[in-house]
């Protein structure tokens, strides 16, 4: 369950098992592991899906001492599709043919993005909070290093990592995805625009909690046999 922190679903920027995702996980006495993972809804996007149970499964065989894993995606309109190419190793494409125009690292990076953006809004409006004499134009010349040790800044660092940008405490911490910082003038609408990513992101998170325990009678309960 701690290698399945790691599956973030890339859509609503957290962990498949805060969300709740896993429905449950069996580890056999020869350490073959099993795994079945749900959704909010039987029509959430196969690309998604796929990517969130392509993940579970990488997670788990890169553990040591497990044998064979299988990972299944239960209730979904697509579960036979993706769960058939889970067990072939088919990757996004083999799995959904003409179907799959891309491979999913586009997807993945686009929404790695988003979710840095989301990150670098709480940080930034906390500080502000804090300090109600710094102006929002201001706050595009705040380097990490001013941002408290707890972890909205811890967040804000991974996300920072997994995109490529500096980490060190003189980094800019308000800056796009390829590191560019912003004029003065332009900070105060960057900000609002991150701020819609951000309530964007947390209200869909928020949506998806409350259609999983309409779907399934036990959603804060995740089955774990050993």
């Amino acid at each position: 369950m701690r290698a399945l922190d790691a599956v973030i679903d890339p859509e609503l920027d957290e962990p498949i098992t805060d969300l709740d995702f896993v429905q449950s996980l069996n580890v056999s006495e020869v350490d073959d592991v099993v795994v079945h993972l749900r959704l909010p809804t039987s029509f959430c996007a196969p690309n998604f899906a796929y990517l969130m149970a392509s993940d579970a499964k990488d997670v788990l065989t890169a553990l040591a001492w497990t044998r064979l894993v299988t990972v299944e995606l239960d209730d979904h309109h697509d579960s036979p599709i993706i769960n058939a190419g889970l067990a072939a190793h088919a990757g996004y494409r083999g799995t959904f043919a003409h179907e799959a125009e891309n491979n999913l690292d586009e997807l993945r990076t686009t929404f790695q993005r988003k979710a840095h953006v989301a990150a670098m809004e709480r940080s930034l409006t906390a500080l502000l909070k804090r300090d109600p004499s710094r102006r929002m134009e201001d706050v595009g010349t705040v380097v990490l290093g001013e941002l408290p040790d707890d972890e909205t800044t811890g967040a804000l660092l991974r996300r920072r990592e997994v995109i490529g940008l500096p980490t060190t405490s003189q980094s800019l911490v308000m800056v796009d995805h390829t590191g560019g910082s912003y004029d003065r003038l332009d900070v105060p609408l960057a900000l609002r625009r991150a701020r819609s990513t951000r309530i964007s992101i947390d209200g869909n998170a928020h949506f998806c909690r409350g259609l999983l325990r309409t779907r399934y009678d036990d959603p804060d309960r995740t089955t774990v046999d050993a």
